[in-house]
């Protein structure tokens, strides 16, 4: 099989890794990453991407990932973990909705209502056409990012 990525290290990096590797006072996954990158470098014992997935417990893409990174984003972006490119999900209201729920939070709740509850101000997000829709626990982690307080009186 012939690999895209051939990782060859220097003097130095040989030596911080085995430091870090022998050293034990690091992630887990740092000292994995640590002696993958050492048993594949070239100048080295130059395993293949199988032999050191059997060796370390990992799949054999990782260590070409590892191999990658190395290669292409060097030393230090090959021991961490790779860094996530977008968030995994987008969040439900941006800064200009959030305001507007807690200027809706804020006001005066419909007519019959002492207070807004958490279903009314998703309720009425959804009839104002804020957010096309939103559940109530949504609501509740938007508000307690703010320090407003909706409770007029102390509990407790």
């Amino acid at each position: 099989m012939n690999k895209k990525y051939i990782v060859r290290l220097t003097e130095e990096e040989r030596a911080q890794l085995s430091e870090l590797v022998n050293k034990g006072q690091a992630a887990a996954y740092k000292i994995k990453h640590a002696n993958v990158l050492l048993k594949v470098d070239a100048n080295g014992p130059d395993w293949n991407d199988v032999q050191a997935a059997e060796a370390f417990s990992c799949a054999p893409r990782t260590v070409s990932s590892l191999r990658e990174r190395c290669v292409e984003h060097g030393l230090e972006a090959a021991l961490e973990r790779k860094k996530q490119a977008r968030p995994s999900r987008e969040p439900i209201l941006d800064g200009e909705q959030e305001a507007r729920l807690i200027q809706l939070a804020c006001s005066e709740p419909p007519a019959g209502r002492a207070r807004w509850t958490l279903r009314l101000l998703a309720a009425e997000l959804v009839t104002l056409e804020v957010v096309e829709s939103i559940s109530a626990p949504t609501v509740m982690r938007a508000l307690k990012k703010t320090n407003s307080s909706r409770i007029s009186v102390p509990v407790g």
